[in-house]
């Protein structure tokens, strides 16, 4: 058991349903694995740029920095200790003050379809609901066929527009919905033919770097499988240079002392898709690094445009 703080850690996190469950568990596991009552963690939620602007797209707006800066701001202030974020939203390049001092054990990483059993079954010109780049891509490229409707927003939200007839059908995170407790929406998408957001189903926690003393109370949580994948795809994601516009889909297995990722690079219209796999040792970055560099060797000259790899 470690000792009780004298005063209670501070938790930062969005307002969102999703984001508020998210710091829920944070706050359980960290409680949990110290020997502390609930109270010891007051979760400090912050309403974020990302969820005041719904009628556009993230990228044209500011991309996923809408989803940090203000717990970034916090942390760096002082006002609270650590902030709890869905990994998937956390920019790829982060300030050097900041450490991603845990991952919690990653929930399921699949999309789930709402609307339709399957994206075959939609008929001819039918609306897709989604905002996100490797969604529409992926849709795109099965069904060219169909147009894409922009959906932003919370899950009751986007669930809302599409009860609503905006599309006939829309794409989530199985994560969310398993961490709101809506765990019969929809059709989960199988990974062979549909592949994951990076970070998708993993809670990153952030702290300080220099805050040593939140550090170690927070490895107390880190699942390190998940940790090794989390950074794997965003090295991925470093080394191919993404951004918001940037379609880009992953799957990180585990196979002994290695990782096996698979990543898949996409045209904005879907119609180029560029798939490769690289085997590593957990921790090694080059590993990403040299997947990302094959991927972008075989895309086309329009759609490595969509990315600004280091030189």
């Amino acid at each position: 058991m470690t000792a009780l703080p004298t005063t209670p850690v501070r938790l930062g996190t969005r307002r969102s349903p999703l984001a508020m469950a998210q710091a829920e568990e944070a706050r359980a596991r960290l409680c949990t694995a110290h020997g502390w009552p609930l109270n010891a963690v007051e979760i400090v939620p912050v309403t974020a740029s990302g969820d005041k602007v719904l009628d556009r797209p993230l990228a044209e707006i500011g991309g996923k920095a809408l989803w940090t800066k203000e717990l970034d701001q916090w942390l760096h202030a002082g006002e609270i200790d650590f902030a709890v974020h869905s990994a998937k939203d956390v920019e790829t390049l982060r300030p050097e003050w900041l450490a991603i001092a845990a991952v919690l054990e990653r929930e399921d990483v699949r999309d789930v379809l709402v609307g339709a059993a399957s994206l075959a079954e939609l008929p001819a010109g039918a609306r897709i609901g989604t905002s996100a780049p490797r969604r529409a891509a992926q849709a795109l490229h099965l069904r060219p066929d169909c147009r894409v409707v922009s959906f932003r927003g919370n899950v009751a939200t986007r669930l809302g527009r599409l009860e609503a007839g905006e599309a006939e059908v829309t794409l989530l995170a199985l994560a969310g919905l398993n961490r709101l407790g809506q765990t019969e929406v929809g059709t989960p998408l199988a990974l062979e033919g549909w592949l994951s957001a990076p970070g998708q189903g993993a809670i990153a926690i952030e702290c300080r770097a220099d805050d040593a003393a939140m550090r170690a109370l927070l490895a107390a949580i880190d699942h390190a499988p998940s940790h090794r994948a989390l950074m794997a795809e965003r090295a991925l994601l470093a080394a191919l240079g993404g951004n918001c516009h940037s379609a880009v889909g992953v799957h990180t297995r585990s196979e002994g002392a290695d990782l096996v990722l698979r990543a898949a690079i996409f045209s904005e219209d879907g119609a180029e898709k560029v798939e490769g796999e690289a085997r590593f040792a957990a921790g090694d970055a080059a590993g990403p690094a040299r997947l990302a560099a094959d991927l972008l060797s075989r895309a086309s000259g329009g759609l490595a445009a969509c990315f600004d790899p280091p030189r």
